[in-house]
């Protein structure tokens, strides 16, 4: 699979119009932490990119961001007592690792 297939950036959601119903057709976009955003590599993502006055970044340095959210998070679930983690587990597990496409 080639590398440049995706374009990663971060970008702050402004809310309505950030993603149009057109650039959900348009192209394929996922929402990570740390406003990290992953587009496949089109002409039209790259106007969104633009238009969302996203700052683009290679893979490794939105991995690295959303890493460190991560870690962060499972950080701060490993630090509850003990008692606070029992009922946790059921209604909310550890936060896990993500792996940026």
């Amino acid at each position: 699979m080639a590398d440049n297939i995706f374009n990663y950036c971060v970008a702050t959601n402004t809310g309505k119009g950030f993603i149009t119903h057109a650039d959900s057709r348009n192209f394929w976009i996922s929402g990570q932490v740390a406003d990290v955003w992953v587009v496949t590599d089109t002409f039209d993502s790259r106007l969104w990119i633009a238009r969302n006055n996203g700052v683009t970044k290679t893979k490794s340095e939105a991995q690295a961001l959303v890493t460190a959210v991560m870690d962060q998070a499972q950080s701060d679930w490993d630090d509850l007592p003990e008692a606070e983690k029992a009922p946790a587990v059921r209604e909310k597990p550890r936060p896990p690792q993500v792996t940026l496409p």
